[in-house]
């Protein structure tokens, strides 16, 4: 298969040289039952997923379906691959690994499921834009989603009479005025390297082209030029955050927001739940993060959580496409929403979290863009440059390392890329 070659050797190189026991797509039971084998990466949500495995084959004759959801999940499945052992379908999240599963021709078009027109299209543009080059076809069906911007205290901003910011200048002038009544207007956890993408991706949206990654591989631009603005915002943050805010670990940052420490966090929907676990009464809203000068700029970021895909070699696509109907029903959605606080990437009538108010607007009119850190390779560490960047406070090297890393990175993709650029 075209460009298959390329990235299985990839995914192997990535992988550990753990063995699996594994068992085959499209096994049949001893009860002639069609098997359908589903493994998803999310273990957070392996409760409700062994839910949804007991009422579908309680409710189904023909078919007996197996979700497996494994701590590494990532691992397991390239470990998979590597040996043709498929699933019959996956659940992932829209990333750079969603984007070499794609190149490797592992997945089917799943464009003719019926479902398919119920997908919020903003989602459905999320997961194209992730492809390396451009294929015919859809791959990824959404499920959930999750959305990132500006945590706060909706008590405290009701209390001191705080507007809700639309511009950038609006943010500083609020973190300012935050500041002066003696409150810290940010909570930051950049102990853990990874909760630095958390607000340069919630900024990036507005301040950085969609398709940055895409441009660079093209050799259209550079991150130098697409990411200067964004990055200098990034550092006049940090003084309306905790002193020494790299001493501080995502739990302390929840914490330390649950306990009324700061009036806002700068993170994703995804950890509602743990600061509620700290204080439940928290009365905890949202909104977009206002990074541009000019607020009809503002676009929520937002991405595919959770997905899923049936895989190429699926000897039971039919009975695949029961299994999504029963997924995706109505209710099996909502009762993931609650679970984990998420978005659903279905279009409906569905409750959603509180916290999720301030971007409602922006989820029901499908405006939402990526987050550019779904384009970038983990071989490249990008959080951990970006903690050292903070810590350095140097622009111009930042942009520079960045440039130079994303070529020593991407090098076969940039090819591939820059050769399809050619044919056109």
């Amino acid at each position: 298969m075209k460009g298959k070659g390329m990235k299985c050797l990839e995914l192997a190189l990535c992988c550990t040289a753990a063995a699996f026991a594994v068992q085959g797509c499209g096994a049949s039971s001893d009860d002639g039952k069609i098997e359908i084998e589903i493994v998803q990466y999310k273990p957070e949500a392996a409760n409700y997923f062994k839910v949804v495995e007991e009422e579908f084959n309680a409710t189904h004759d023909d078919i007996h379906l197996t979700i497996s959801s494994p701590n590494d999940a990532m691992t397991i499945l390239k470990t998979r691959f590597i040996r043709e052992d498929y699933p019959d379908i996956i659940g992932i999240g829209g990333d750079i690994n969603y984007s070499y599963f794609v190149d490797a021709e592992i997945l089917a078009d799943v464009s003719g499921y019926g479902g398919m027109k119920d997908i919020n299209q903003g989602y459905l543009d999320i997961a194209e834009s992730l492809e390396l080059v451009p294929v015919d076809g859809t791959y990824i069906l959404p499920y959930v989603a999750n959305a990132a911007g500006v945590l706060y205290n909706r008590d405290m901003f009701e209390e001191h009479g705080w507007e809700i910011p639309e511009t950038w200048d609006e943010m500083i002038a609020l973190c300012d005025e935050i500041q002066a009544e003696g409150i810290l207007p940010f909570y930051f956890g950049f102990k853990d390297t990874w909760t630095c993408l958390a607000p340069w991706n919630a900024m990036a949206v507005a301040l950085a082209p969609a398709d940055t990654a895409k441009q660079v591989n093209k050799g259209a631009t550079s991150f130098t030029n697409e990411y200067r603005e964004l990055s200098e915002k990034y550092l006049q943050l940090l003084p309306y955050g905790p002193e020494g805010p790299f001493a501080y670990s995502y739990n302390d940052a929840c914490t330390s927001f649950a306990r009324g420490e700061s009036a806002m966090y700068t993170i994703g929907s995804y950890a509602t739940p743990q600061i509620l676990s700290v204080n439940p009464e928290l009365n905890i809203d949202s909104f977009v993060m206002p990074a541009s000068d000019n607020k009809e700029d503002r676009t929520l970021n937002s991405g595919i959580d959770l997905g899923f895909c049936v895989m190429a070699d699926c000897k039971n696509k039919e009975a695949a496409y029961e299994v999504l109907d029963f997924l995706y029903a109505d209710e099996n959605i909502q009762k993931y929403i609650e679970a984990q606080n998420a978005v659903p990437c279905k279009v409906g009538d569905f409750e959603l979290s509180p916290m999720l108010d301030g971007m409602r607007e922006f989820i029901e009119s499908g405006n939402m863009t990526d987050y550019q850190d779904h384009y970038y390779p983990s071989e490249m560490s990008v959080d951990a440059l970006l903690q050292t960047f903070l810590i350095e406070q140097d622009v111009d090297g930042f942009l520079s390392k960045f440039d130079t890393n994303w070529q020593r990175y991407n090098r076969d993709i940039i090819r591939m890329v820059q050769e399809y650029e050619g044919k056109e």
